[in-house]
């Protein structure tokens, strides 16, 4: 089965634990418990062996849960541990470079912010997913642009390739998201900063069975 049949559902994005990886590890299992079906590295601290070594450790852990990894920003180290994809930004090279260095099956996910004619560039160029937001007020970028809800029911009617809502987003309002066409949801405060991560991953994964979806 192609890996971007896989792509619908909780989509947990990592940040540094100030307790260490070790910590991050154990938040990372308990979000999988939950119903994580993806996972993004993201962190952007120097020090590429560790980096490497890192990635690479969550790599088997999402697959031991059917889950997939994809690594924030850095198409090199993707390549270099099997990640199963790389997510980029406006700041970090086009997607025909970008799959030029990660080879064809991997996954590449594109940032769109707020900008569907990004998105639809992007499909063109060969991503496998996009990404828009922020949709509510972020922690971790409160400065990003706002996207409208309304910007994902266009997204899916202008594009073939799954579509990524992140920003703020809580159990409460994610599923407004997901009825308006978010085929997954990016969260990184609102599973790693709560007590109980498998719990508000079981919340949030329950949102894609319960909502009434106007796309297939």
């Amino acid at each position: 089965m192609p890996k971007t049949r896989e792509l619908k559902g909780l989509y947990a994005i990592t940040q540094p634990h100030p307790a260490g990886f070790n910590a991050l590890m154990s938040q990372v299992e308990a979000a999988l418990a939950g119903g994580v079906r993806v996972v993004q590295y993201r962190d952007k601290q120097p020090g590429e062996a560790r980096r490497r070594s890192e990635s690479a450790a969550l790599l088997s852990l999402c697959h031991q849960h059917d889950a997939l990894l994809i690594i924030n920003d850095d198409a090199g180290l993707a390549r270099s541990i099997g990640a199963d994809g790389v997510h980029v930004g406006k700041q970090d090279g086009d997607t025909v470079s970008v799959r030029n260095r990660v080879g064809s099956d991997a996954i590449i996910g594109v940032s769109c912010y707020n900008r569907l004619p990004l998105a639809v560039a992007a499909q063109k160029a060969g991503a496998d997913y996009v990404a828009f937001g922020r949709f509510f007020p972020s922690l971790t970028k409160p400065e990003a642009v706002q996207a409208d809800i309304n910007l994902l029911t266009e997204a899916k009617q202008s594009l073939q390739i799954p579509v990524v809502a992140i920003g703020g987003i809580t159990p409460e309002n994610g599923a407004t998201l997901i009825r308006a066409g978010a085929d997954m949801l990016a969260v990184i405060n609102g599973i790693f900063g709560v007590p109980d991560i498998t719990s508000r991953c079981r919340h949030f994964s329950q949102l894609f069975e319960i909502s009434e979806r106007p796309f297939p």
